[in-house]
């Protein structure tokens, strides 16, 4: 089983160079402004016409966007996919309304949690958001990756939160996960990617 990697927050084309060169299947541009990670469409567009046709889908994320500003960012960035934190049925209608593949984020504590339907696309299964947080996400933390084991999954999925290149073979052993999506644990500084732990993490995870 070779396991699909994403990297999250790209916003220079160091970090980008880096995840192309480490052969990861997405890159992700994250566009939320409480986010360290954060770019704007007019940053992300050189990045994302930069790929080359063989190279990592590019994937958008937005925090409960509305249609105007997920259209703002399409008319400049091509994208090839969006990764949605809001509710099933608002993400739902993002992919009737932009005809993409819609990946919907879903924080969990306990296998209740775990979604047994989904009319999306994929899932991002990680953490729930830590108390008083204002932003979404694991926030580079980890849940119990045994919860997932499991799980009869109703599309594919990828294991996000507080992966790093020294736990994140440990974490598909326990979870099952196929796929996997780093943000903080391949970076140097809050949003700075190292081009070296980029290739330790996909080196580890498919190792």
């Amino acid at each position: 089983m070779t396991v699909r990697v994403k990297i999250c927050g790209i916003r220079d084309q160091m970090g980008l160079d880096a995840a192309c060169a480490a052969g990861a299947d997405w890159v992700g541009f994250v566009f939320f402004s409480r986010s360290p990670r954060c770019v704007t469409a007019q940053v992300a567009a050189p990045l994302a016409r930069a790929i080359a046709n063989d190279g990592p889908g590019r994937i958008g994320l937005f925090v409960r966007p509305t249609d105007d500003e997920i259209r703002a960012v399409l008319d400049h960035v091509p994208l090839d996919g969006l990764q949605i934190y809001d509710d099933a049925s608002r993400a739902a209608a993002i992919r009737d309304r932009f005809a993409l593949p819609v990946w919907l984020a879903a924080g969990i504590g306990s296998t209740v949690d775990l979604p047994a339907s989904c009319a999306v696309d994929g899932l991002v299964i990680e953490s729930r958001a830590p108390k008083g947080s204002d932003r979404p996400g694991g926030n580079a933390h980890a849940f119990d990756w045994t919860l997932t084991a499991g799980w009869a999954a109703p599309v594919p999925w990828l294991l996000a939160g507080g992966l790093r290149p020294d736990n994140v073979r440990r974490a598909i052993e326990c979870s099952g996960a196929r796929a996997v999506d780093v943000s903080s644990g391949v970076e140097s500084a809050p949003g700075v990617k190292s081009p070296e732990l980029i290739r330790q993490f996909v080196q580890a995870a498919r190792a």
